[in-house]
């Protein structure tokens, strides 16, 4: 990656994808540039001048040098630039992880918090499944997976413990200078998601508090083996109701403004990671001091891969990316 000189010059630099490389060199008229995408990543907007007369202002900012443009599609832009034909907002909505709880109060019982090393566990299989479970508070000879923060259960098996544990993300304006109850405009609100994930580790599937939790259908998986997944209708999605006097039993949320919409789902171990190690000695390392309260799991080994799951709004474009770290015991 390099920078490129902004002072004064207006620079395009632009590169082809995968794709677009391969229909150029077929040279049968097929290559078109049909889409593009301009992102702002490298801009930092509080270098936005008050205290200069007005023409210099906004001179820093177009200073700034900015990246050459990205020959790897797996490395894509975080921060897309979006046209919206409206002058009059004053914040854009957001995507926020609901992390247990917000301002002391639980949002969820069931929603996966970040480990004290800020990952996400997905368990490979049900044995490391039943090593990561915590005694139920009601039942300690019941062990349920759910009561263990930062673990997701993606073995896929309906067995003893419990699975209720799902990732949820809350969309909305999150500021206090607006009402939580105002009703967040239809043109701000997401209805619909795109979440990636790394095909060779994981699948995504419903989240286990539907009725039944299936795998969701893949959209199309690309060269880099990132398998996108389109989601929608309330399999996925439901309107946050903000509480009230009137409806002092709404859903609590992440999202401290107006409300959109909740993303709830799970994300299930490939077949590759559950029955073999190849990929762990191959991407991952090994790991014995887990950081999960509670228990000593100094006794056990286990292998460990860290990625990702991206998610984005489909019409804001705004994107979130989790940490998540696949698990196995060895």
């Amino acid at each position: 990656m390099g920078f490129l000189d902004n002072s004064g010059d207006i620079i395009l630099d632009a590169v082809l994808t995968d794709l677009g490389r391969e229909r150029m060199a077929r040279g049968d008229g097929s290559f078109r540039i049909a889409k593009f995408t301009v992102g702002d990543d490298e801009i930092d907007y509080g270098k936005y001048d008050l205290s200069k007369v007005t023409s210099l202002r906004d001179i820093d900012i177009l200073k700034t040098p900015v990246l050459e443009a990205f020959t790897d599609n797996g490395a894509q832009i975080r921060s897309k630039l979006v046209t919206i034909a409206r002058n009059d907002l004053l914040f854009l909505p957001i995507l926020k992880l609901v992390n247990g709880t917000v301002n002391s109060k639980l949002v969820t019982s069931t929603s996966a918090v970040l480990s004290t090393d800020n990952v996400i566990y997905v368990t490979a299989d049900l044995d490391t499944s039943k090593t990561l479970a915590a005694a139920s508070a009601t039942n300690t000879s019941v062990r349920q997976l759910y009561i263990r923060p930062g673990v997701i259960r993606g073995d896929g098996t309906t067995d003893a413990p419990k699975n209720t544990s799902m990732i949820v993300i809350d969309q909305g304006l999150d500021t206090i200078k607006i009402p939580q109850s105002t009703p967040l405009d239809a043109d701000l609100t997401e209805t619909q998601y795109l979440i990636q994930l790394d095909d060779r580790l994981g699948q995504l599937q419903t989240a286990p508090s539907k009725t039944t939790q299936t795998l969701a259908p893949v959209n199309f998986v690309d060269d880099d083996r990132i398998a996108n997944y389109y989601v929608h209708g309330s399999q996925y999605v439901t309107k946050i109701a903000p509480a009230s006097t009137q409806n002092p039993t709404a859903t609590k949320s992440a999202i401290l403004g107006p409300l959109g919409t909740r993303l709830m789902f799970a994300i299930r171990a490939s077949t590759n990671i559950a029955t073999s190690t190849t990929l762990f000695d191959k991407l991952g390392s090994t790991k014995t001091d887990l950081s999960l309260s509670g228990e000593d799991y100094s006794a056990f080994t286990f292998k460990i891969i860290d990625s990702i799951a991206r998610v984005t709004g489909v019409t804001t474009g705004y994107r979130l990316d989790i940490p998540i770290r696949y698990i196995k015991k060895v």
